[in-house]
């Protein structure tokens, strides 16, 4: 006769996998995947944030033009992001994902390369003997059609050093599709997007996020869709870290994930105000923490509601309230609302050409 304690802890098991699609784990595999998912969120968004400083400002100085998202834009992106991911959801429910992911995958090969390019270039330069490398003059690359510019790339030897690398990390995700490959490319989108990405004003982000807040809710609580494509879609557009790490180390593959977007979409907006505070010529950054400490706390919240309900959760439901809630609150409290959401990073000719 069998042990009824182990006949107990079978039967435990076989209801979470039910319950949740995957198989249960260990309490302390738990702690230490959604740990590592905690860091991968929270360290994307410090880094991100400050590299678009430089890159605004290196922007500016060079005289290139850095693309915001327009009044327009914000209202439009989540019905387009709902068209996408509804369209991916059907190809997958109703034709084959192998096929979707072979041509998704060799997307992102590329475009994970170069993200993880402009990643790791700073990195190369701190070799010693790199900077033997260094050139003042950039090469150039230019795919234009008479005035009309098409593509415009300036690089140095150290970013040749660094796309290799690169490239080898990227056949290394197209062949194997191994989670650490799929992290590393995507922390390089999640950086790059937290860099670049320019909301354009705080009014932007507040409206952006808001809508957000209920795309995620309706696709999460309200249909199967957004579940389906994020375990059936082979891409990095998720982190991932195995809850059976402790088990079975860098072979686990009983996942806990979260998406890229609830670490981009809150980035660009506390990276946005890291530069308001940086504006106000203060030497303070008091809203990039207080926005960076409330996405700490936001997710810290979705990891224990997911941890107690044992179900996939929105995220941006617990994100956004504390992402622009919080910051806004305190504004009221330091007489700073109206220049915080007065604050607009357009040009006046940007501003015709949004007219």
């Amino acid at each position: 006769m069998e042990d009824p304690v182990v006949m107990e802890e079978v039967v435990s098991e076989e209801i979470a996998k039910n319950m949740t699609g995957r198989a249960a784990a260990t309490s302390e595999g738990l702690a230490l995947a959604y740990f590592s998912l905690f860091m991968m969120a929270v360290l994307p968004i410090f880094w991100g944030s400050f590299r678009s400083v430089t890159y605004h400002k290196t922007s500016k100085e060079n005289g290139e033009k850095i693309e915001k998202m327009t009044t327009k834009d914000v209202y439009m992106f989540p019905l387009m992001a709902s068209g996408m991911l509804f369209g991916i959801y059907c190809i997958v429910k109703y034709l084959s994902a192998e096929h979707l992911n072979l041509v998704v995958g060799s997307y992102f090969f590329l475009v994970g390369t170069l993200a993880l390019t402009a990643i790791l270039r700073p990195v190369v330069g701190l070799v010693p003997g790199s900077s033997l490398l260094l050139d003042e003059n950039l090469y150039h690359f230019k795919f234009n059609k008479g005035t009309m510019v098409y593509f415009e790339c300036k690089f140095d030897l150290l970013h040749v050093v660094a796309l290799v690398f690169s490239a080898a990390f990227g056949v290394f995700y197209l062949l194997k599709k191994h989670w650490l490959a799929n992290n590393l490319f995507g922390l390089a989108f999640s950086i790059n997007g937290i860099e670049m990405i320019s909301l354009g004003s705080v009014k932007n982000g507040c409206i952006l996020l808001s809508l957000l807040f209920f795309y995620d809710i309706f696709w999460v609580f309200g249909t199967e869709v957004m579940v389906m494509v994020a375990k059936n879609l082979d891409a990095p557009i998720k982190v991932l870290f195995p809850m059976d790490f402790i088990e079975n180390g860098v072979f686990g593959s009983n996942f806990a994930m979260l998406g890229l977007g609830d670490i981009v979409l809150p980035g660009v907006f506390i990276a946005l105000l890291l530069r308001y505070d940086l504006s106000k010529g203060e030497g303070s950054h008091f809203y990039f923490y207080v926005g960076f400490v409330s996405y700490i706390l936001g997710l810290g919240l979705t990891i224990g509601i997911l941890t107690v309900f044992n179900a996939a959760q929105p995220a941006l439901l617990y994100l956004v309230p504390a992402c622009v809630g919080i910051p806004l609150a305190f504004s009221l409290v330091k007489g700073d609302f109206g220049s915080l959401f007065a604050y607009d990073e357009e040009t006046p000719e940007d501003e015709k050409k949004e007219q």
